[in-house]
């Protein structure tokens, strides 16, 4: 047995492997000398196209180009780093200056949210993308999902018709209303068929589709619901008392849809579990510099000022004439009058309490609902982002989720979204501090406040927190900013993720290293309006089949691709592209594999620079190799893979990164191999 040196630097690691690989190499090429046909009489030197850099030594633009951005609704002045833009496709007539929402996915099409319905695009070329359909369904706020054949549309607001309808629904009650879950056939993606809906008592604000690896013949949809409980008289079974009032509350609970995949027409609630039971009321943060001083001066401008989730907010000006209304209609009068304003003033906490489920009683409780459930059932496991916490749940048994975590974090405003590493031992949770509405990026704002916390996950599904990420370039007071939906980039070996900030744009950052999360890529443009803060910017983006894709709530759809640079090199981007997915769901993480291919080895070899494992003498014989054996076949592949995998597999313990040497050494077997 070999005994290891275990109290080596890694300097004299690298020497040693250094040492070994250079004389490995010189008997190779001397034994392929001896055949004039040897590829290695044509080979030069391979050296890397852009030189791998440390991730502690990201050297962005300075000054960061995304401050002062000019603005403008289509024709906002952009800054970008790192990314190309491909593409920019504005909506379809009906739906501009209509909020887009969120994304799925599936082959080649892109299914877009919009508060008005749903927008199908075709990516094949993702440089100039086709429309494809848009389906006009009014129903905030869209939010979407694909499973086979089926399109899986979340439905909320107030106005939205089981008749897809535009004209909306004016009654407290009535048997025209869609909240819940809308389903379509989408065998023809042209014409999608709306086969089936299933109601819920308060709607649904986002979903969670889950495909269990033992049950081919359903899905199970987990609906998340924010909206105040609908009448009973409008959907019997819904209740809006406290559980310990009424055990068949429609609060502290969220919906199960069970989705025969043969029948979806049959889709039903199978279970409504309590996963916030026994949850106190988390901590919280008060006001930032700027929100006190906002809300003082709009106090003494009279705006109608109510406290909501613990803290004072001025009611938007668009609710306020149908709530004076309200009061004119409970006095019998037929117009408004300063009298319905004091009454309004008099009864708006009353009122919003009852809309939000205000109250000491209800005070003193945890979450009532979660925003986002991110299932990912390859480790059994989903993260629950839930107003005041983040939940961990097991998912094992699909119908019966059960809550095995929580955390609470003051400097948390709204739970809002999570994302798993593809290994499943991290998560990061966003904060939507302000409810996506509120600029929360500006430069008086706290870092902690409105950004990512970081948890790693132990052997006993505990969460413990390492820390926060929050996007780098200030925003205005005019740009809607704040933490927001993204996925991770299957870069081997590496936790890297895109991310939604509204309209701070996208960044791209690299979160590996748990304890310092750093920032590698962006795009970023000028705020909508330069005078005042309107809607816009990205709602979520998300890496599917190589491309970036962007969903902007007031400007279509933006397309990107990633671009080599000395923190995310051509090989680690090409490793990523070898990834392909069917399809892919904003709520549903899917675990990343490689492909054994060469630029999978290439992409390792890039990272054991980046790290310093090896010599650069050493990385250049390395890299010539490789590319050498894939330029041959036969017995001239294999043997060289084969003696460059066995010399890596000798000396893996004495580098500095074993772990990282022996993937690259099985890689060069399995190449070896096929």
């Amino acid at each position: 047995m070999k005994n290891q040196d275990t109290t080596s630097s890694p300097v004299q690691k690298r020497s040693r492997i250094s040492l070994f690989l250079t004389l490995m190499v010189s008997v190779l090429i001397a034994g392929y000398a001896c055949s004039s046909s040897s590829v290695m009489d044509d080979m030069e030197p391979v050296t890397p196209e852009i030189e791998p850099q440390p991730i502690s030594d990201v050297n962005p633009p300075s000054p960061d180009p995304r401050v002062g951005l000019g603005a403008g609704v289509f024709d906002a002045e952009e800054a970008i780093w790192n990314l190309e833009m491909l593409s920019q496709m504005q909506p379809p007539e009906d739906f501009v200056g209509v909020t887009n929402s969120d994304l799925a996915f599936k082959g080649n099409y892109v299914f877009q949210g919009n508060y008005n319905g749903v927008i199908v695009w075709d990516v094949s070329n993702p440089r100039s993308p086709e429309l494809v359909t848009d389906y006009l369904c009014p129903a905030s706020q869209s939010d979407v999902s694909v499973y086979g054949n089926l399109l899986f549309v979340s439905g909320e607001g107030f106005g939205g018709r089981l008749d897809c309808g535009t004209e909306g629904v004016q009654e407290r009650v009535s048997e025209e209303r869609l909240r819940g879950i809308r389903i379509f056939d989408i065998t023809n993606v042209e014409e999608p068929e709306y086969v089936a809906n299933v109601q819920t008592c308060r709607g649904s604000h986002t979903h969670s589709v889950l495909k269990d690896p033992n049950d081919d013949e359903n899905v199970y949809i987990y609906v998340s619901g924010s909206a105040p409980v609908r009448p009973e008289e409008e959907l019997p079974g819904c209740v809006s008392s406290l559980p310990d009032e009424d055990p068949n509350s429609a609060l502290f609970r969220i919906e199960v849809i069970k989705v025969p995949l043969d029948n979806p027409e049959e889709a039903a609630i199978v279970n409504s579990p309590r996963i916030f039971e026994d949850l106190k009321a988390p901590p919280t943060h008060g006001l930032a510099p700027a929100e006190k001083a906002e809300l003082e001066k709009a106090r003494e401008e009279g705006a109608y000022i109510a406290e909501i989730f613990g803290q004072e907010r001025v009611i938007p000006d668009r609710f306020i004439p149908a709530l004076l209304k309200q009061q004119m209609e409970k006095r019998g009068g037929t117009e408004i009058t300063a009298a319905d304003s004091a009454s309004l003033r008099e009864n708006l906490q009353a009122i919003v309490n009852e809309q939000f489920g205000g109250g000491e009683a209800r005070e003193e409780r945890g979450p009532n609902q979660c925003h986002d459930i991110t299932l990912y059932p390859e480790i059994g496991l989903a993260g629950g982002a839930c107003e005041g916490y983040g939940l961990l749940l097991d998912i094992s048994d699909p119908a019966n989720p059960k809550r095995v975590d929580a955390v609470a974090d003051s400097n948390f405003s709204y739970w809002h979204s999570a994302t798993f590493s593809n290994d499943g031992s991290k998560v990061l949770f966003t904060d939507e501090w302000g409810g996506g509405g509120q600029p929360k990026c500006r430069e008086t704002d706290p870092y902690e406040w409105g950004a990512n916390a970081l948890f790693t996950i132990n052997e006993n599904n505990k969460m413990e927190f390492q820390s926060y990420y929050k996007l780098p370039a200030p925003q205005s007071a005019q740009e809607n900013c704040v933490a927001h939906n993204g996925s991770l980039i299957p870069v081997p070996d590496r936790e890297i993720m895109v991310q939604s900030w509204y309209q701070g744009g996208i960044s791209v950052f690299d979160w590996t290293d748990i304890s310092n999360p750093i920032e590698i890529a962006y795009h970023d443009r000028g705020p909508v309006d330069a005078n005042q803060m309107q809607m816009g910017g990205s709602w979520s983006v998300y890496w599917y089949n190589g491309l970036i894709i962007n969903s902007e709530i007031a400007r279509g759809l933006d397309i990107f691709e990633l671009t080599p640079n000395p923190y995310l090199t051509r090989n680690e981007i090409e490793a990523a592209n070898t990834v392909k997915l069917d399809y892919l769901n904003a709520q549903g993480q899917p675990k990343f594999s490689w492909p054994t291919t060469f630029v999978l080895a290439k992409a390792y070899v890039d990272q054991l620079d980046r790290n310093n494992t090896l010599g650069s003498e050493e990385l250049i014989d390395l890299r010539t190799r490789i590319a050498a054996a894939e330029k041959v076949n036969g017995k001239e592949r294999t043997k060289l893979l084969n003696d460059l995998a066995e010399g890596l597999e000798n000396e893996a313990a004495n580098t500095n990164d074993s772990k990282k040497v022996e993937k690259l050494a099985k890689t060069l077997r399995d190449l070896a191999s096929m």
